[in-house]
Parts: C-alpha cells; sequence; structure tokens
C-alpha cells in the first residue's frame, strides 16, 4: 500500500481510539464518584496490573511492553481526572488549603535569620540578598541553623541545597526531611572564589591554602597551578578567612568571597580563582511552619521508589500529564535499604490550583514517605 493509504488507515483507528478514550474517561469518572461512595482510593495497582496482563496476552511479543507503556499512560490519566472532579481527602492539600486560607502575602522584607558558618559566609550573602533588613546569626553546623529555627530563636534559615559545579548538597536535604520544614523562598548566588592573605604577602611564599572542600574543588585549577602546597578544609570559606587573618603565620592564604577581605582585613592576590566563571549557588530561605508568599511558582518534594520497572516512569507520568516542567530530578540511595532510592523532584506549577493540589495528593498516596518541601519563589 501507498503511504498515503496507510496513514489515512491509521487515521481512522485514530478516531476509533479518540471515541473510545472519551468513553472510558466517563466511566473513569463514575467509578471515581463509586471509589468515593465506597471510602476506597484512587489507586489499585492490583487491578492495573490485572488489566496490563490481559489485555497484552495475545500481543505479539515485539510489541508487549509498547502496549503495557500505553495502558500505563492510560492510567496514568484516568486517575488525574478522578482526583480533578473529586475532592478528594488528603493531609498535603489539607496542609496547603490551611496555608492559603491564611493569606498570599509579599515575601518579608526584614526577619532574623540562621545562618552556618561565620560572618562573610557565601549564606549570609545570600540571606541579605534575600531579606534587606536581617539580623543574622551564625551557627558551627547546618543542623544548629534548623534547630535554631524549630526552637523559635530566629524566623527563618538560610542553606546551600545546589552548586551548579559540584551539585547538590544532600545533606540539607536529608535534614529537612528530618525535621519537617518548609522552603519559603530561594536564590541563586553567583559564587566569585578569590585568593586572600594578609598584605604585603608574596603569593610564592604560600604553603598552605585554607577553604570550604567545596570550594577548593571549584578552584582545582588554581590548587594545581600553585603545585606543592598544603591544603586544610575547614567549616567554610568564611571561616576559613578568618583563621588566616588572627593566624600569625606569612606562608598561609584562603579560597574565600571578596566581602571577606573587607571584613577580616585581608588582601585580595587573585581574584576569580574558581574554575567556571559560571559558578552559582542556590540557597533556600527554610521555615518551620508552611507559608506561601505571592510569586510561589516552583514546588519541590521528595518520595521514595523502590527499584523496580518503570515505577519512575510512572511517577514522570502524573507531571507529563498536567503538562508540568520539571526542573530538577535527582536521586540517590536510601540508607539501609537496598535498592531503593529516593527522589527529590522540583517543577513549575501554580500551587492555588486544584489539579496541582489533586497531583500532590495523587503522589502521596501512590508512593512512599512522601514528604511536600514548599511552593515557593526563586530569585
Amino acid at each position: 500500500m501507498e503511504l498515503n493509504d496507510l496513514r489515512n488507515r491509521i487515521d481512522k483507528i485514530d478516531d476509533q481510539i479518540a471515541e473510545l478514550y472519551r468513553e472510558r474517561m466517563l466511566l473513569a469518572h463514575d467509578v471515581a464518584e463509586a471509589k468515593a461512595k465506597d471510602g476506597l482510593p484512587i489507586v489499585n495497582t492490583g487491578r492495573e496490573k490485572e488489566i496490563v496482563n490481559r489485555v497484552t496476552k495475545n500481543m505479539p511479543s515485539e510489541i508487549k511492553l509498547y502496549g503495557k507503556q500505553v495502558f500505563d499512560t492510560l492510567f496514568a490519566t484516568s486517575k488525574a481526572y478522578q482526583y480533578s472532579v473529586l475532592d478528594m481527602p488528603s493531609p498535603v492539600k489539607k496542609d496547603i488549603g490551611a496555608a492559603i486560607a491564611e493569606g498570599i502575602e509579599p515575601f518579608p522584607v526584614q526577619a532574623s535569620v540562621a545562618c552556618q558558618g561565620v560572618s562573610g559566609a557565601y549564606s549570609c550573602i545570600a540571606a541579605e540578598k534575600l531579606f534587606p533588613i536581617s539580623s543574622i546569626s551564625c551557627f558551627k553546623t547546618w543542623d544548629g541553623v534548623f534547630s535554631a529555627v524549630e526552637k523559635g530563636f530566629c524566623d527563618f534559615g538560610v542553606l546551600p541545597i545546589e552548586n551548579s559545579t559540584v551539585g547538590s548538597v544532600n545533606g540539607v536535604y536529608d535534614l529537612m526531611r528530618k525535621h519537617r520544614f518548609y522552603i519559603a523562598r530561594s536564590i541563586k548566588l553567583r559564587v566569585k572564589h578569590y585568593l586572600l592573605a594578609k598584605k604585603h604577602i608574596d603569593p610564592k611564599d604560600i604553603k598552605e591554602i585554607v577553604s570550604h572542600e567545596q570550594a577548593l574543588t571549584q578552584c582545582a585549577g588554581l590548587l594545581k597551578e600553585l603545585g606543592d602546597i598544603k591544603i586544610t578544609r575547614c567549616d567554610n570559606t568564611a571561616a576559613a578567612a578568618k583563621f588566616v587573618a588572627e593566624s600569625d603565620r606569612e606562608d598561609i592564604a584562603c579560597i574565600s568571597s571578596k566581602e571577606c577581605a573587607g571584613i577580616y582585613g585581608l588582601h585580595v592576590l587573585r581574584s576569580g580563582v574558581n574554575d567556571s566563571a559560571n559558578n552559582y549557588t542556590r540557597f533556600i530561605a527554610i521555615s518551620k511552619k508552611l507559608r506561601i508568599y505571592e510569586g510561589a511558582n516552583r514546588i519541590s518534594v521528595t518520595v521514595n521508589l523502590a527499584h523496580e520497572a518503570g515505577s519512575l516512569n510512572r511517577l514522570l507520568n502524573m507531571f507529563s500529564t498536567l503538562g508540568l516542567n520539571l526542573t530538577k530530578l535527582e536521586s540517590r540511595p536510601i540508607p539501609d535499604s537496598p535498592f531503593e532510592f529516593s527522589f527529590y523532584f522540583d517543577f513549575e506549577a501554580d500551587i492555588t490550583s486544584g489539579e496541582v493540589q489533586n497531583l500532590l495528593a495523587d503522589i502521596a498516596e501512590a508512593t512512599d514517605n512522601f514528604e511536600f518541601l514548599g511552593a515557593y519563589e526563586e530569585l
């Protein structure tokens, strides 16, 4: 047959599929109402498996998996539609609804903020950009930041969550789940590293460089250029600057920010020493209470998925069904749970949308250990 003839036959089949799909979705509507009446959940993975086994039984082996993917997509759109027509109770929807009911206000310009490190740390710089009028308290560890906000000592905490060169800061994600905190806003801060030392020190005399591990990684080219030199890691770049300033040695330098040069009275030996000029770190402002502010257009969640075929694909189909754009997808193994993974998702969406709230409820019901991390704006 000619190509046009084949396409005409496919068009007729597509028309039939479209009509059958319409009928199926109308029945899905009735099924949703019946489930709600009987108090049954929307998700029924056992029945989905039975359907896939039945409809693929007589398919040629070379298209069985393709057939399964088609029906997995049918199930995803059907469940999304069922959630959209029913106001199904859900803990995450309840929490979001309560936050919205309190009012969506402008993000505060003034706040007490907890940061990790010492004065001049990049977290402090990010905090000042997020909160132009801020009272900043510095803590030695990330856990200390969470504790300060949890106990009410500070309104917000500002923490690094991701770097364009070295990737995510998984420890912060873990602490968010451990302490149950929410992201209220985020900011991308361009990180430009400087080689700092006391005044009148000759770069040729430097025998040791102090800095945070990530900064050292981001300045690998400089360290290679300097050759046989001692590398000392510390809690953060500002702590490195403070250490150098307080040292009585004349052969030690640090990799830190330009702000730290002014704070600790150090001299800039070299500027822009990071390998990549486009070196950005993403910082988040965390809050103990779920708050939604004006401009919130990004949502973050985490879930646990079993190590089995199709588990991630089924989840991705939920986002695809609503045409939502994922801005981040990352996985990491779950400690003491062989072959199971925790996934982090960032996606662009309007949290006030009923469809989006239903999607979150759907994900929460279909996955293990679902955590809603917040809806916020990124600067």
